[in-house]
């Protein structure tokens, strides 16, 4: 069997296979310190060595535990190829090689997310506390990703009574309490969980509140309070067999006065009230069986994003809604130990609409996907690891009124999806890989913040895009190295125009991002070490752009670097570390007078956790963020291209000291 762990690069993530820390005597017995190491994370992967995975990205045990009381920037802080900008959940986007979220497939406990809401305000404001598990697929997604996987996937697994429990217990929990100094910020959670005879409920619920934080220069950074509220309710049964059948319910709330675009500093259109919820059901099953030609699994799945502002500084109110229904039913054809073939069908419906008192009633789009399926993960050699896999997905769409005929528009595309990933380990210390993929995208949804007016629908085309990726990975000793080219091209990606007479018309715009990850690990007995490196160069129709271009399609993030490490100090029940995060500074080549180079920063947080003997389920952790205070915008953050008096971009936090206690019971 090949590769029993494969060095690869994981989305600049690979390292050492080695067990990265193990608990100390000097701790309680029942204590762990989390690993940094993602490929911890990758052996709990039932397919972790196939050749689609080659690239994938996994969040470490110790990258989720961190960001439990943070939000997405905080959990993908070690990836440089994964940038979060926006301060605050509610203006945080997700770019992965410098392409935005929205050309990605985005599963949350297999159920497939609308990513498309008003352009100022983020869809993907998850909850790192609810997570169990978080993989990026970037570029080349399998056929089994689902539709508009255009440029990769993203796949999020919330937690299960046994992430809280240990062997044996049928009650337990955990809590967490939280402050941080800078904007005054206290959170707390909750997490119950409970089993017997097969069956498992789990609650969990998460409130933070706070203040407006201080920029690097002492700023107060309006628009930057903390007021959210989630929470998770799950079920499940599992037989004697290992079939399994899970309802996991999910809903998120953001509710403050924000900027009135706020994903900006501050500007002089003032304030409003946004009032954001995210709700997610998945209705799962899964046979356990993993030999032979029949392990069947289906998931039903409901997932909703509300926007929506009651009063703005111009009197108007907005309420919107994006959601997706979705359906997907597969079967695992286990050829061997080492092959098999995963296929099925799945079917969606997504809808966008506005309620709104400065629309014309024209006020949603909808479309519907029916796809079909297969993915063969096979492994000829002891060497060679082979993924290939086919779709193929008809669409229907309606849009709203065309501007000449004054029906509604509607249009059926239909194509087909292919993708191909290679892994050959040339020595057992080399690998070699490569990916390439052809991937038919339909037809995506608008912002329907946009639906204010008639649209031209004529020049609508469906998208496509084409993934290549080619690296090589190499391990000696404790060391990993590893790196890779990628390159992205997204044909018709939807954009916004206006006619002569002033309707919007919609533009078919291509999209590029190429570049490269690199990556050099070190791991000792004790501790570890990762840096990571992601180069993006991104054009826009042949050219390059600025961001209000690249709105919905991506950003130009140039070159981004991470450091990670962490030390184990035993005699003292400590466990300490550190990270970078840094952007050089980079000159897009957009020459007007509004834009400038977009500048360089580098970034220092510490922390330590302390483990107290006399109490094994405490855990408090002490941190400082932003050591020397400085005054930055991350570089996925919206326009920091732009010059002071054309836009303010929304600042990070300067200093700022947390404490987090965590008890177990």
């Amino acid at each position: 069997m090949a590769r029993t762990s494969n060095i690869r690069l994981s989305g600049l993530l690979c390292s050492t296979a080695l067990t990265l820390i193990s608990a100390s005597a000097a701790l309680a017995e029942d204590d762990e310190i989390l690993s940094l190491d993602p490929i911890v994370v990758k052996q709990r992967d039932p397919i972790g060595n196939a050749a689609d995975r080659a690239t994938s990205i996994y969040v470490a045990d110790a990258e989720i535990e961190r960001a439990a009381m943070g939000d997405l920037k905080d959990l993908f802080a070690g990836i440089a190829s994964v940038s979060v900008g926006g301060g605050i959940p509610i203006a945080q986007k997700i770019f992965v090689n410098g392409i935005d979220m929205l050309n990605l497939a985005v599963q949350v406990d297999g159920v497939s997310q609308n990513n498309r809401t008003f352009h100022h305000v983020s869809a993907n404001a998850f909850d790192p506390g609810l997570m169990k598990s978080v993989r990026v697929d970037p570029g080349v997604a399998p056929a089994d990703a689902g539709p508009r996987a255009l440029a990769g996937r993203v796949v999020m697994e919330t937690i299960d009574a046994e992430d809280i429990l240990e062997d044996g217990e049928t009650f337990g929990g955990q809590s967490r309490l939280s402050y941080s100094s800078n904007g005054g910020t206290a959170q707390g959670s909750l997490t119950l969980a409970g089993r017997s005879g097969g069956f498992e409920i789990l609650g969990y619920a998460k409130r933070a509140t706070g203040d407006n934080y201080e920029d690097g220069d002492g700023n107060e950074v309006t628009g930057s309070n903390a007021n959210l509220t989630a929470g998770l309710l799950k079920f499940a049964y599992e037989g004697d067999q290992g079939d399994r059948i899970e309802l996991s319910l999910q809903q998120a709330e953001d509710n403050e006065i924000r900027n009135f675009q706020p994903n900006f500093g501050s500007s002089s259109r003032g304030f409003a009230p946004y009032f954001t919820r995210r709700q997610i059901a998945s209705l799962r099953y899964e046979s356990g069986n993993d030999t032979g030609l029949w392990d069947p699994s289906a998931t039903l799945g409901f997932s909703e994003i509300n926007v929506d502002r009651p009063t703005d500084p111009f009197g108007d109110s907005t309420a919107t809604s994006s959601n997706t229904y979705s359906l997907t039913l597969k079967n695992d054809f286990h050829l061997s130990e080492s092959n098999t073939i995963t296929a099925g069908v799945d079917y969606q419906v997504r809808e966008s609409s506005v309620n709104a008192t400065w629309v014309n009633g024209l006020t949603e789009e909808e479309s519907k996907n029916l796809g079909i399926f297969a993915q063969a993960r096979l492994e000829p050699t002891s060497r060679l690891s082979v993924s290939a896999g086919l779709r193929y997905d008809w669409q229907d769409f309606t849009g709203q009124d065309f501007a000449q005929t004054g029906s509604p528009f509607t249009t059926s595309p239909s194509g087909a999806s292919g993708n191909l990933s290679l892994v050959y380990d040339v020595t057992d210390s080399l690998s070699l890989r490569a990916g390439y993929s052809n991937v038919f995208g339909g037809i995506d949804l608008e912002d329907n913040f946009l639906f204010y007016e008639t649209w031209d629908y004529s020049a609508l085309r469906s998208s496509r895009a084409k993934n290549i990726i080619v690296g090589a990975d190499w391990q000696r000793g404790n060391w990993t190295l590893g790196g890779e080219l990628f390159k992205t091209n997204i044909d018709n990606i939807r954009g916004v125009g206006r006619t002569s007479t002033g309707d919007a018309v919609v533009l078919g715009n291509d999209f590029e991002s190429k570049g490269f990850n690199i990556a050099a690990t070190y791991g000792w007995d004790s501790g570890f070490a990762r840096f990571t490196m992601n180069s993006s160069d991104i054009s826009f129709n042949d050219a390059a752009a600025e961001s209000f271009f690249l709105v919905d399609s991506g950003t130009p993030v140039g070159q981004v670097l991470a450091l990670e490490v962490q030390q184990e100090i035993p005699t003292m029940n400590l466990l300490v570390g550190g990270s970078v995060e840094a952007a050089l500074s980079n000159d897009n080549e957009v020459y007007e007078t509004y834009t400038q180079e977009q500048p360089g920063y580098g970034v220092l947080n510490l922390f330590a956790e302390y483990s107290p003997p006399s109490f094994g389920n405490v855990t408090i952790r002490a941190a400082v963020d932003n050591v020397f205070d400085k005054q930055y915008a991350d570089r996925a953050t919206y326009g920091t291209e732009y010059t002071a008096s054309t836009l303010t971009s929304f600042k990070e936090p300067g200093r700022n000291i947390s404490v987090v206690a965590t008890v177990k019971f």
